[in-house]
């Protein structure tokens, strides 16, 4: 695999290219920083629908840029990895909701670990972009290997379609077995020292366990998305823009998990057909975003959809009562 940008610009403004894209991302997660840490970390409904529509306009703005200098395919690449991404990131979030509230952190205080959380995953996911793009380079047989996951990944998640068991007790056990200070005798701090150890304080404990969390889905997420294209910028760029929406979305989740009853049966049956298609594409060659894309964006608004008719199902006698 060429390890060049897929871009109609010569190969020697590569670099140029990179630093763009990482001077962009560092700006925007700075800026939402700013924004978020002006409302004491916290936002409101509204708000977090206003904040999660411009960071899906930025990336969406960044993919008609891909179009204009780049071809359809590029593009269409970029869509499809993203719309991905995006998704998947319902999930993880859900699980650092699960983390908070088990390690109480105060709403005031979550900002900050979501911020440390975002800029850990996007160094694990670039890692793992980079080594496991060279992997498919070096060595074919591993796309087998890529695909076998996320087929694997994507039954576990049919089967646990409608519970969080499985997050519950990830949970649980990282926070049973984690040394946490007996009193968190340092709000802002990380690491405090007990008796002459050091302990790790509430937050702390929190921050480690969104570390594992991330860890886990960047395993999951990376193969989805190399199984649509094996470009490492494409590949970031998606990624990167997925993860700057997190934070307003994690506001958004709560009700989102309720309402979109059939989203993780939608995401179950995405990994299936990602990993399938990157089996096949062995077989028959590349399988373009021409017919990946609408795919992806067809299982997933089935999913919504369905969703979105239980949920007003559901409601109608209670509107009438």
């Amino acid at each position: 695999m060429d390890f060049t940008l897929p871009l109609a610009i010569a190969s020697s403004d590569l670099p140029y290219w990179w630093a763009g894209l990482i001077a962009a991302v560092a700006v925007l997660l700075v800026l939402d920083l700013v924004v978020v840490r002006g409302r004491d970390g916290q936002m409101t409904f509204r708000q977090a629908s206003i904040a999660s529509i411009f960071w899906v306009g930025v990336a969406l703005t960044f993919g008609v840029v891909l179009f204009l200098f780049g071809d359809s395919g590029d593009a269409g690449a970029y869509f499809a990895g993203y719309l991905v991404e995006k998704s998947l990131s319902l999930d993880n979030v859900f699980v650092f909701l699960l983390v908070f509230t088990a390690f109480g952190i105060q709403a005031k205080e979550q900002y900050r670990l979501l911020t440390f959380g975002i800029i850990l995953a996007l160094v694990m996911r670039g890692v793992f972009i980079v080594v496991g793009a060279a992997a498919l380079n070096a060595v074919s047989w591993v796309a087998f290997i890529f695909a076998a996951f996320l087929i694997w990944t994507g039954w576990r998640m049919f089967r646990h379609r409608h519970d969080h068991e499985g997050e519950d007790q990830l949970v649980e056990k990282l926070r049973s077995r984690l040394p946490i200070a007996p009193a968190d005798a340092g709000q802002h701090r990380l690491l405090v020292r007990v008796d002459g150890k050091r302990m790790l304080t509430i937050g702390g404990a929190a921050f480690v366990a969104i570390a594992i969390v991330d860890l886990i889905f960047a395993v999951d997420s990376v193969p989805a998305i190399l199984a649509i294209t094996p470009d490492p910028y494409i590949v970031f760029a998606a990624n990167a823009f997925a993860l700057l929406g997190l934070r307003p979305l994690f506001f958004l989740v709560a009700e989102l998990v309720d309402r979109l009853y059939y989203l993780k049966t939608a995401l179950a049956f995405l990994l299936i057909f990602i990993g399938a298609k990157m089996a096949a594409a062995e077989f028959v060659g590349k399988i373009g975003p021409e017919y990946s894309l609408p795919a992806i964006v067809l299982i997933l608004g089935t999913g919504v959809v369905a969703s979105l008719v239980r949920d007003r199902r559901q409601n109608r006698p209670r509107a009438a009562a």
